[in-house]
């Protein structure tokens, strides 16, 4: 059987107590004859599975359900995932700004905070921040730092998922091979005086595209979502799970080379990549060059949210730039919904992005595409690095050991 992030789950008695936690937080098996019968375990066994789950807090009782027997009897009580015994934190960086929040288990949002965070300053200083951050947070939302069960962080560069180190990021100087997981822990425990808990690290548009898939398109078995900053690059979630390449490598679109970019010199030192030519920060040089004040993604969002008509034209013609390379995304993956998330995600860049795409890509590739602006907006990064904790502490696997570790 598979889970919602295309995990198996084992039956024929095999099935151990993540297992069951699985089955009831997927919605798939949500009482106890509905879980006996999905695994083949025994009554008895089922009970002293979940009598573990429960012993440890992660599990409740809810309402009554429907009646298992065609003979009648008692409603059966239904199992609930009970996202109140602990907390995630969350943080998104970007070149010159940073985000935070504290959120439940579901991904709802209990506190957050943004203010400038230069990734220039360097990774002790960022991620120290981030600790003193997080120890405001749990105290706005009355929150104790013991509740907190891992840390989600989306940096703006490929990540080696299976260190949590930035790998030869362009706009991330001084972080390239940095141990970010144990100075984030350390920085969490300096500020809060609790011990250290998981961080788990990932690229921003990834786990943009992890957040709104889950929050938006829970149903959307191919989805992409293209950020558009002071850099661009992708995220693809497919059958619930994080598409990431074989090293993390996966969506970085600022760097495939257009012909309109051949004079261009992008910031990871090579000529002709698209951020060169159509990303936020490109954007923002040519508005400067015609006299507009504009240093950054960010200026151009404020002059597009104001109605500035060369932001508007030149924020079209770098939609028009990125399109036509979607066209080759969206004929080789498919999709079911392009998001266009980021500074530049407005009408202008959306209709540039339509014209050229819908142009070059074939019919059969997009008559069941949905091309939309990001839902979540600022928050999505936070949503999907809150989300991808949650599902890496809860999987089945993991339960197992988290539950030894407890005693129960």
């Amino acid at each position: 059987m598979t889970g919602r992030s295309g995990r198996t789950t084992r039956a024929s008695g095999q099935a151990s107590a993540g297992d069951l936690l699985e089955l009831v937080r997927s919605g798939r098996a949500t009482t106890r004859g509905a879980l006996q019968q999905a695994t083949g375990l025994s009554r008895a066994t089922v009970g002293q599975r979940l009598d573990r789950l429960f012993r440890a807090g992660w599990l409740r009782e809810g309402a009554g359900g429907p009646v298992d027997s065609p003979l009648g009897g008692r409603p059966s009580i239904t199992l609930e995932f009970d996202d109140a015994h602990a907390v995630v934190l969350a943080a998104d960086l970007d070149t010159r700004h940073a985000r935070a929040a504290l959120l439940s288990l579901t991904g709802e949002i209990l506190a957050e905070q943004a203010g400038t965070a230069a990734l220039a300053d360097g990774p002790e200083a960022v991620l120290g921040q981030l600790g003193h951050w997080f120890a405001e947070l749990l105290a706005k939302a009355g929150h104790r730092a013991d509740e907190v069960c891992g840390i989600g962080l989306a940096v703006p560069g490929p990540v080696d998922t299976g260190t949590g180190r930035v790998v030869q990021p362009p706009i991330m100087p001084g972080w390239d091979g940095y141990d970010i997981r144990g100075r984030l822990a350390r920085s969490f425990s300096e500020h809060t005086g609790a011990a250290t808990v998981p961080v788990l690290v990932d690229n921003d548009a990834n786990l943009m595209a992890y957040g709104e898939q889950r929050a938006s398109h829970p149903d959307c078995s191919a989805f992409v979502l293209v950020k558009v900053s002071t850099g661009i690059g992708a995220g693809v979630v497919v059958d619930g799970s994080i598409y990431r390449g074989v090293d993390g490598g996966a969506g970085d679109l600022g760097h495939i080379r257009v012909p309109a970019g051949a004079q261009a010199l992008c910031r990871c030192g090579s000529y002709g990549c698209l951020a060169a030519v159509a990303s936020g920060g490109a954007v923002a040089r040519r508005l400067a060059e015609t006299g507009v004040p504009a240093a950054s993604g960010s200026d151009v969002r404020d002059l597009l949210a104001a109605g500035h008509p060369e932001a508007a034209a030149f924020a079209r013609e770098a939609g028009r730039q990125v399109g036509d390379v979607l066209a080759t995304v969206v004929t080789l993956l498919n999709p079911g919904v392009l998001m266009i998330a980021g500074d530049l995600a407005g009408t202008p860049f959306l209709t540039g992005v339509r014209e050229l795409l819908y142009q070059r890509a074939l019919p059969r590739s997009t008559a069941r595409l949905e091309v939309v602006t990001s839902r979540l907006g600022d928050r999505a990064g936070l949503v999907g690095g809150g989300a991808l904790v949650v599902e890496h502490l809860y999987a089945p696997e993991r339960v197992e050991e988290r539950l030894a570790a407890l005693g129960v």
